[in-house]
């Protein structure tokens, strides 16, 4: 009867492990229907990293603007707050899974990534 509680130790780590393995990331991929209702959460920073001429074909009402591209990008995400979550999108979800990546680095603890970018909110 030894086995039973030993096999479920070795479950539960395994589970941790995997938990622990998704958060070295840093930030959490979403879709379009959860990135909809972190939206509408507080103390939330809309994020769109695409290019000016990008933006111009639209872009979700509400988001703050920061070029991915622009050779000063690093230097303004260091300005931004850590504090707040981060909702981060691109084109196709691309530089924003890049710059959640680096803010990750930079300290910032709450950041998602929207899946398939703009293009996948456009087509939801």
């Amino acid at each position: 009867m030894k086995i039973l509680p030993l096999f479920a130790f070795i479950m539960l780590a395994g589970l941790w492990g995997c938990q622990a393995q998704n958060n070295t990331k840093g930030y959490e991929d979403i879709d379009v229907t959860v990135f909809k209702q972190k939206m509408q959460e507080q103390n939330i920073v809309l994020l769109d990293v695409r290019t000016p001429e990008e933006i111009a074909q639209g872009k979700i009402e509400g988001a703050a603007e920061l070029d991915f591209r622009s050779p000063n990008f690093e230097a303004e995400v260091d300005k931004l707050d850590k504090n707040k979550t981060y909702l981060i999108y691109c084109r196709s979800g691309n530089r924003s899974g890049q710059t959640c990546k680096m803010m990750a680095e930079k300290g910032f603890t709450s950041l998602y990534n929207l899946e398939g970018g703009i293009l996948a909110w456009k087509g939801n």
